[in-house]
């Protein structure tokens, strides 16, 4: 069995100050992604059909509408966010600090149209 090395523990409240993807981790299988937003800044309603995507909040509070359902979330909640679902995220009045974990997707290739 080939040897494994365990990385360094992130104490994730030290981590980055800031707005956007402040860190993040990636193993063969897994990415996580730590995120801070102001008051009230919004992520644009989107879908993955890829990956299931577990949401962790670790300090303010955030509105997370999944398929038209608003979950309101404060510091140590943890959302499940089903693949295929229609998402968005609001940070709440004292902003949202998040830990974004989901399975490791493959390279993006880019497609070509026809030619115009």
């Amino acid at each position: 069995m080939p040897s494994r090395q365990v990385k360094e523990a992130v104490d994730l409240a030290r981590v980055g100050s800031g707005s956007g993807p402040l860190w993040g981790l990636e193993s063969a299988d897994l990415n996580a992604t730590l995120l801070s937003w102001p008051p009230g800044h919004a992520i644009a309603e989107h879908s993955n059909s890829e990956l299931d995507v577990v949401l962790i909040l670790l300090q303010g509070s955030a509105c997370v509408a999944v398929d038209g359902i608003d979950h309101h979330l404060t510091a140590e909640h943890l959302l499940l966010i089903p693949r295929g679902s229609v998402r968005c995220i609001t940070a709440g009045s004292d902003g949202a600090r998040y830990l974004s974990i989901h399975r490791r997707r493959g390279p993006l290739v880019p497609s070509f149209g026809p030619a115009r």
